[in-house]
């Protein structure tokens, strides 16, 4: 290394508290979305996937939450921010991926999705317009 030239591991300033904000944001979709697929595996008919898949995709998201819990716990062990790696991660987007598919297939068989556990959102959907005022009883 040349001295006085950055080093490759450095960050601009101010990156950290950006860092953090959207890796947490990245993190809770995660964990969203494995305990959906969970949810979503527990409502699962065997004629949506059978019961050894279903087992093996249960198996899957519960790792993988055990595996996000970790992560978050080293990270909030470190005193400087710490990023993640973008291929410990691709086995994460993957399992997403298949808790959609799978919500996809459930929807296609008919079957009644379980409620979403997922915190409110950021911009709700407007709410319906308001009814219109009863009209008056006719005079007869």
């Amino acid at each position: 290394m040349i001295p006085d030239s950055p080093s490759p591991f450095s960050q601009p300033a101010g990156a950290g508290p950006l860092l953090n904000q959207v890796l947490d944001s990245l993190l809770d979709d995660f964990q969203h979305w494995f305990e959906r697929g969970l949810d979503l595996v527990a409502h699962c008919p065997e004629s949506v996937m059978p019961l050894a898949e279903q087992q093996q995709l249960r198996d899957t998201l519960t790792s993988s939450l055990q595996e996000l819990r970790a992560a978050r716990a080293l990270r909030g062990a470190m005193s400087e921010t710490l990023a993640l790696d973008m291929q410990a991660m691709a086995p994460w987007h993957r399992r997403v991926m298949q808790v959609w598919g799978l919500s996809a297939a459930l929807r296609e068989a008919g079957v009644p999705l379980p409620p979403d556990r997922q915190k409110p959102a950021l911009f709700p959907p407007p709410a319906p317009p308001p009814s219109p005022p009863p009209s008056p009883p006719s005079a007869a």
